[in-house]
This record gives C-alpha cells, sequence and structure tokens, in this order.
C-alpha cells in the first residue's frame, strides 16, 4: 500500500499521482517531526524553514505533516506542509515553503521527480482535502526557475510577491585565487584592508551562542534595523545534532571578538542566517574578513556548492555590500512569487483573501515602523519581476 499524508490509500490512487510526470510513480508517507529532521539532513535541498524544529518554534500555532516520498523503497524527496487554519473558520490551508525538495538535485530527472511530489500534493491536499495549496519555492542558481513554470504549467496561479526578493549567491567552488579575481574592485579592496588589520578568525563550538546574542542585541540598538527575522529559533537550531546545526564564526582583534556570524551549512546550499558586529567592526573591515573566511570554511568542509547570503530587506547598503561579494561568479536571483492551487472555487477565495489580509497587515505594519520610530528605512528600489515569470 502507499501512503498520502499518513493515510492509507489504494495502489490505484497512488499510480494516479504519476499523471503528467512521464509515468514517475511515487509512495508518500507521512512521518514524525524528529524523524523528518533526521531524515532532511542528507537531502541536496535541505533548508532550515523546512526543519520541523524550526518551523515548530517561528510558527507555533500552524499545523506541521512532515512528508516523505519514495520510489521503489529508496526517500526522493520530501516536503514539510504547514496546515494554516484560516480566520473565522472559513477552512484550511496547505503551505509548503522552499520545497519539495529533492534528496539529490543531480539526476536526470530531477524536476520531473519534484513534479511528481507536486502532483502528490496536489492529490491529497487540493482534491482530497479540499484546501488550496500554496507553494514557494527557492530562488533558482539558474537563469531560468524550472520549477515555478512547470508549476505555472500545472495550473498554479501567481500569488503574493516579496518586496525584496533577490537572493545573493556566492559560488563556493573555487580556488583562493579565483574568489579574489571573482570580487568586485571595490570589495577586495576592503578585504585588502582588513587582513592587515591583526583580525583572526575561528569557528567556534555551539555553546559559544551566548556571545554572538550579546553581540547581536548590541548591533540592532546601534545600528537600528528593523529584525523581520526570525531569530526566535535561535535556540532551537543551536540543540539541532549535526549536520543542521549550524555553524558559528567569530573574529576576534586583540581578543575582543568584533564579528559572529551563523551559517546553515547542510546540503548543496549554505545560508548566511545572522551576522552581528560591534562598534569596532567598521574601521576593521571585519565583516569583509569574517565572509572571506566563511567562505573558504565552507568550500574546504562541506558540500555545499552556494553560499546564500539572503536579501536586502531594502536596504541599498546591503545590496552593495552583498553584491560586490558575489562577484563575477556568483549570482543574484529573484524568489518566485507564490504559487497557489485550488480544485474548489471556495478553497481558492478564502485562501487568497487570507493571503490579500495577511500581505496588507505586513505591509501596514512596516509603514508604521518606519514612520512612528527611530529604525532606519529602507532605501532600495523595489524589484520589477522580469518577463519570463509573468
Amino acid at each position: 500500500m502507499s501512503y498520502i499524508a499518513g493515510e492509507m490509500m489504494e495502489p490505484m490512487r497512488a499510480a494516479n499521482a504519476a499523471a503528467g510526470t512521464h509515468g514517475i510513480v511515487l509512495a508518500a508517507r507521512q512521518v514524525s517531526g524528529a524523524e523528518w529532521d533526521s531524515l532532511i539532513g542528507g537531502f541536496d535541498e535541505v533548508c532550515q524553514e523546512q526543519m520541523h524544529a524550526f518551523a515548530s518554534t517561528r510558527w507555533p500555532g500552524v499545523g506541521q505533516e512532515p512528508v516523505v516520498f519514495q520510489r521503489g523503497g529508496a526517500i526522493v524527496g520530501g516536503a514539510l506542509v504547514m496546515i494554516q487554519p484560516l480566520p473565522l473558520r472559513l477552512g484550511k490551508m496547505a503551505v509548503v515553503k522552499w520545497a519539495p525538495m529533492l534528496a539529490s538535485a543531480n539526476t536526470p530527472d530531477a524536476e520531473t521527480l519534484r513534479a511528481a511530489m507536486v502532483e502528490c500534493l496536489v492529490k491529497d491536499y487540493a482534491e482530497k482535502r479540499g484546501m488550496m495549496l500554496s507553494v514557494l519555492l527557492h530562488a533558482s542558481p539558474g537563469e531560468i526557475n524550472k520549477g515555478y513554470l512547470a508549476l505555472r504549467e500545472r495550473g498554479f496561479r501567481r500569488g503574493s510577491t516579496l518586496l525584496f526578493p533577490n537572493r545573493y549567491l556566492v559560488n563556493l567552488r573555487l580556488s583562493d585565487d579565483e574568489l579574489r579575481k571573482s570580487f568586485h574592485q571595490t570589495w577586495r579592496r576592503q578585504l585588502n584592508k582588513a587582513e592587515k588589520s591583526g583580525l583572526e578568525f575561528e569557528r567556534v563550538e555551539a555553546g559559544e551562542i551566548h556571545a554572538f546574542k550579546t553581540l547581536y542585541a548590541s548591533m540592532t540598538e546601534r545600528k537600528q534595523f528593523p529584525d523581520h527575522s526570525a531569530y526566535e529559533t535561535l535556540d532551537a537550531l543551536m540543540a539541532l545534532d549535526e549536520p543542521l546545526r549550524p555553524e558559528l564564526f567569530f573574529v576576534q582583534h586583540e581578543g575582543e571578538t568584533v564579528a559572529g556570524a551563523l551559517v546553515f551549512k547542510a546540503g548543496e546550499r549554505a545560508v548566511y542566517l545572522y551576522g552581528a558586529t560591534n562598534d569596532k567592526a567598521l574601521p576593521l573591515r571585519a565583516g569583509y574578513f569574517l565572509h572571506w573566511h566563511a567562505i573558504r570554511w565552507l568550500r574546504d568542509h562541506t558540500r555545499a556548492q552556494w553560499y546564500d547570503l539572503g536579501g536586502t530587506d531594502g536596504f541599498h547598503g546591503l545590496h552593495q555590500f552583498k553584491t560586490g561579494m558575489v562577484g563575477t561568479a556568483g549570482v543574484i536571483r529573484p524568489v518566485p512569487p507564490v504559487l497557489n492551487y485550488a480544485t474548489s472555487p471556495w478553497a481558492g477565495f478564502v485562501g487568497n483573501a487570507a493571503f490579500a489580509a495577511r500581505d496588507v497587515i505586513q505591509h501596514t505594519r512596516r509603514r508604521i515602523d518606519w514612520l512612528m520610530s527611530s529604525k532606519a528605512r529602507p532605501d532600495q528600489a523595489p524589484h520589477v519581476w522580469d518577463a519570463y515569470l509573468e
């Protein structure tokens, strides 16, 4: 028998889920949060938002359904599906963020497998359970986001977009000389100055997280940046076992910690989660020194192909810093819009209405924050979508 979302299914139902995916037949089963986190550590496309330890802390009022997909008994991928109750008990919505994830992203039929996993999710959540299925895919290192186009062709409709969707990806598979040549001239010049400032880089154990927290709190107060991150998940992340536990890096100057970074490093995409500096870091160019050595450490100690620096939250200074580090060998790619699918007109209506209301609330809160507080305001122009994603 095959299983979809933990329920016994007839074999023919599972086979039907492969329609339009070149005959790929997948079996799906729901697993516990602990089992899920232990399984996905070896996935190529694993990310922190798809970890149960992260999601259950970040969104405590949302149901978590980790679903593993198998072909011929072998696990080929999975998705942590979040079941979001809608206001006024109007229904529920199934949300999949940065997934489905492939266990191996380098097989010839990788995108077909992804489509087959989506098909299973459609059959279960949209057709059987009557929910709107909402999928947000990663920014693709490739020029064309094939997963996005495949879902659009399948009938998913474009939904919300991020205000500042660009993600900055550094190529990790370069030699030191190739890396330095890739950096923009200004970035490379600042790194050269940092290397003459007597700085020292070190990878530290998870128990040093308290020192990072102190540095982070001081920085956010000094810079007055509004914090829209998932910082409250930090303790849950650092309590994880390898390989899901993030790496913690510090830069020291004359025995004092002046900069730190927390980096997720499982799978083929390492992700810069949090950074922190004190007031001595800027004249020392400690940020340049920190990232230079973090890139080299990730290259030499992980299988990651890319170092994802995240976004900018609309701050032009961050855009310039990250663009210089991406350089000529890396890429800047947008996170595609949310994609929504519903077979029930009612599910589609209430699901899209809930997204629209959420967007209005979030944008209003940000504008009030900009107007009513002393925190720094975004100064970067919003992104305009390329025609192929329309």
